[in-house]
């Protein structure tokens, strides 16, 4: 029930009866895939795409939960992957075959003690959705309301654990020819999946994963979790409350179910943030199987639910204060601190000049960011960054594997329900509102880094940046300039605010002419 590469090569390596018949089917099997992906994928012909895409979801289903994980991953990405292929590879998030009935029956005896059939007064005879690592059944408690049954593939370690040696070596052999520049080894990012993927198939730690994250959206009626049913968990079975809600999987679907996609974009895109920039865990799977819509909307936020809670991972403080500072640093075009945020986060060397990096970082940048916050262009940043990865000495650092791939995830659901959407005309807003209203010691600190320079001058066109930032956005109903100004003036005039009403202090008595009239006239 732990992912060990080392440990885990060396078990494979003494037993080839497993090993090698296991390589050799996975090899043919990508390599045919490949081939005619390769040879056919340009075609304009809408059968012979529905052909790839079912051959791609037959070799991925076939080749077990490892490979369907790469392609759930896929099926986010509908700015990268081929409509035709994006509907197969969805199916593949909870529309896989399921496994024997009789063999979910024994494990449900197993773990909890006794038959399904006395544990459940209606215990059904065939799952609703079928996932990688197992499946769901609607059940219902006797005299009582309807629950989530999930139920772990049988074998399921064993599995994970032979298939993961098998791709961490070619992954290894191959990775110095593909074209990447990790700077991180391709098996170190395959570590961080295989640790995550043996961390999912223990439902005990899901449950408590489920228990924690519920906690930081107490206070938040726009996002549900399901509630833990202990006394019907174990590792194997998990039991929670049932979501009746509507999967986010097509535009016209939720608009049938008279359900607003923007809105719960927002709420999906807004709660993400929250998970990354605020409370520093997170959800690691956003994908459309694992997320509800519900109905009602609360200030122009949708309503949502998360469910499946194995994939969850936390990020550090000072990693997530960085992050919120590059946010900043991105949109007031500030690439020297950019290029030094990537640097703490260990995306760049310590040790490297950044002299030549800062104006890679503004002409790949600064190109995408429009004349507004809504012109920033996302996806154009993700395809000339791989290149600028490519010539410049950037690195992924393992612990933002999956960091990444939630950000990534979460982008693509988003792409899928609005082609038009951007994810940063949501996030700056979110960090401006959260910098100016200074409603943590962390965000004053950092409202300092940003409206001051390192001689302590003070950058009024940074402030009037993000005051024009929460205007803009004010067209959402929860995102209101005058609450955002006042809670600023509040932190200024308040004991917290003492450091900031400081720095202003000093910066008139060493820098009376720092404020200028230009700048007083570009703020009015």
């Amino acid at each position: 029930m732990r992912y060990d590469a080392t440990r885990d090569l060396l078990w494979l390596l003494a037993r080839p009866w497993t090993g090698l018949p296991r390589l050799i089917h996975v090899l043919t099997s990508l390599l045919t895939l490949s081939v005619m992906l390769l040879s056919q994928g340009s075609s304009l012909d809408e059968e012979v795409q529905k052909r790839l895409a079912k051959r791609l979801f037959r070799t991925l289903t076939n080749l077990g939960p490892c490979f369907i994980k790469l392609g759930q991953a896929l099926s986010t990405r509908p700015d990268l992957v081929n409509r035709a292929w994006l509907e197969e590879l969805t199916s593949l998030q909870d529309n896989l075959p399921a496994f024997s009935h009789a063999t979910a029956l024994n494990t449900v005896e197993e773990d909890l003690g006794a038959p399904a059939a006395q544990l459940f007064e209606e215990f059904p005879s065939k799952p609703v959705a079928a996932a990688s690592l197992g499946q769901v059944y609607k059940a219902r408690l006797h005299g009582s309301h309807w629950v989530a049954v999930k139920v772990q593939r049988p074998e399921l370690a064993f599995i994970l654990r032979r298939d993961l040696v098998i791709i961490r070596l070619l992954a290894v052999f191959s990775a110095p020819i593909l074209p990447l520049n990790l700077g991180f080894g391709l098996g170190e990012i395959i570590d961080e999946f295989g640790r995550s993927l043996f961390e999912e198939i223990d439902y005990e730690r899901e449950a408590d994963n489920a228990e924690r994250f519920a906690t930081l959206f107490n206070d938040d009626q726009t996002v549900t979790i399901p509630r833990v049913e202990r006394l019907l968990s174990s590792r194997r079975v998990l039991t929670t409350s049932w979501i009746d809600g509507t999967k986010l999987r097509d535009p016209q679907e939720l608009k049938a179910q008279h359900l607003d996609p923007t809105a719960i974009i927002r709420t999906g895109v807004i709660s993400g943030l929250q998970q990354l920039l605020e409370f520093g865990y997170f959800h690691a799977d956003p994908h459309p199987g694992n997320m509800f819509a519900l109905r009602g909307k609360s200030k122009g936020r949708g309503h949502l639910a998360y469910v499946d809670f194995g994939m969850m991972d936390s990020i550090s403080d000072y990693d997530r204060l960085t992050l919120t500072g590059a946010v900043v640093h991105i949109i007031n075009r500030d690439f020297d601190g950019l290029a030094k945020d990537f640097q703490a986060l260990g995306f760049l060397s310590p040790n490297i000049n950044l002299t030549s990096i800062v104006p890679a970082l503004e002409e790949v940048l600064g190109g995408s960011l429009g004349e507004t916050v809504g012109d920033f262009n996302f996806k154009a940043i993700t395809d000339r960054f791989s290149e600028l990865m490519f010539d410049y000495p950037f690195r992924v650092p393992a612990r933002f594997a999956l960091i990444i791939r939630a950000v990534v995830s979460q982008e693509g659901l988003a792409l899928r329900l609005d082609p038009e959407f951007k994810i940063i005309g949501i996030a700056y807003p979110y960090v401006a509102k959260r910098l100016l209203a200074g409603d943590s010691i962390e965000m004053r600190d950092k409202l300092l880094e940003v409206i001051f320079d390192k001689n302590g001058r003070l950058h009024l066109e940074r402030i009037e940046s993000l005051l024009q930032v929460v205007s803009q956005d004010a067209a959402a109903a929860d995102a209101e300039l005058i609450p955002v100004a006042g809670a600023g003036l509040k932190l200024l005039f308040s004991q917290d605010g003492a450091t900031l009403r400081s720095r202003l202090l000093m910066t008139l008595i060493n820098h009376p002419y720092s404020i200028t009239t230009a700048n007083f006239c570009t703020i009015k």
